[in-house]
């Protein structure tokens, strides 16, 4: 009796296993095409020219990623440890006040009125709009969730630094460098978010943080973009040039789109590519979707990880260049660098997986800083 129920037991086992046979089978096979499928893809893309053979954004991402827990074990309650983590360090953020004033239904205004406005026509009308008093608050076009976001951030990365929050006015009038000239910087790190609009002075004393050996860092494309004046009297900005437009208080006319094109390349080591055009991003690890970036145009930027963005030609836009480059990247300049993150961060300021991609980064460099 019992040898029949040990026999039917038995039984039972093998239709079972039978049974779930073309199940696991069919998963095999199905895992089998989707890898083959991929592959396929993979070598299409490549032979297209959309994405490298020699895929360095993929490993350089993958290699931050291997190294989070060996940066962290070098980071205790107390603040960074290793190389140099003795010292605290001093950061500042710098809030995009004078692009939230331009925003602040003042400048685009402008722009849209005489959006059809020919070279070599003055235009005297509506002038008004060219000047506007800095608002209280940001908003998305000036950084808003990145200034709100990042200094408790900051702090909770790095508990024992000083993190401090500037505005343009303060970089304006020189407050990032010790009170006895500008040789001397008095933050280890800036880091800017969509300073579009920015005045002369601003631009110098950026461009002379780095040269003095400073890191600034910047988060959103669309840096540097048209030349501002400030108004310490009025609180407010006024146009000089850029964005397509020059002013000289009386008339405005037609004039360069980027202010500083040629200069901003070689020290910042990019340029603003677009923000009508369409673009897709093959490798985008944190589901950012276009908005403004900057593409390389320093032949010694670093790459730090190639969004391997694919950039399309319409009607109303063609690219500068057969293959524009959207990168994370860091350049040398002088005693310092800029990081550079290509894109519109503050669109993916709390996504998780560019969060720990800016954490590793900022670590990455506060212990090796050369």
């Amino acid at each position: 009796m019992t040898a029949l129920v040990e026999t039917k037991k038995e039984h039972q086992k093998i239709l079972s296993t039978l049974s779930r046979k073309p199940i696991v089978i069919f998963t095999i096979v199905l895992l089998c095409v989707l890898i083959i499928m991929s592959a396929l893809a993979a070598s299409a893309a490549v032979s297209m020219g959309l994405l490298s053979s020699n895929n360095n954004s993929i490993k350089a991402i993958n290699h931050i990623s291997s190294n989070k827990l060996k940066v962290s074990r070098e980071i205790s309650g107390a603040g960074v440890r290793g190389s140099g983590s003795n010292r605290r360090f001093n950061i500042a953020l710098i809030r995009p006040t004078f692009t939230a004033a331009a925003y602040n239904n003042a400048f685009y205004k402008f722009y849209s009125l005489f959006i059809h406005a020919q070279a070599g026509m003055n235009v005297t009308t509506h002038l008004n709009l060219l000047s506007s008093k800095i608002p209280k608050q940001l908003t998305p076009s000036s950084s808003a969730s990145t200034m709100s976001f990042l200094p408790h951030h900051l702090k909770t990365l790095l508990p024992q630094s000083n993190i401090n929050v500037l505005t343009d006015v303060d970089v304006d009038t020189g407050s990032i460098f010790v009170k006895n000239g500008i040789t001397s910087n008095r933050y280890d790190i800036l880091i800017i978010g969509h300073q579009e609009y920015v005045t002369q002075s601003e631009y110098n004393n950026l461009k002379q943080f780095v040269a003095n050996g400073g890191t600034l860092i910047v988060l959103d494309g669309n840096a540097f973009y048209a030349q501002v004046k400030y108004n310490r009297n009025t609180d407010a900005i006024t146009l000089v040039k850029g964005h397509g437009w020059a002013f000289n208080g009386e008339s405005a006319w037609r004039s360069v789109n980027e202010r500083w094109r040629k200069e901003t390349s070689q020290w910042l080591g990019s340029n603003y590519l677009c923000y009508s055009c369409k673009i897709v991003f093959l490798n985008n690890h944190f589901g950012y979707k276009h908005h403004e970036e900057q593409y390389l145009t320093n032949p010694k930027d670093m790459i730090l990880m190639d969004y391997n963005a694919l950039v399309m030609s319409t009607k109303n836009y063609h690219p500068p260049m057969a293959k524009p480059v959207i990168a994370a990247y860091q350049l040398n300049y002088q005693k310092g660098k800029v990081i550079v993150l290509g894109i519109y961060s503050d669109d993916i300021i709390t996504n998780g997986k560019f969060d720990k991609f800016f954490d590793v980064l900022l670590l990455q460099h506060l212990l090796h800083p050369k």
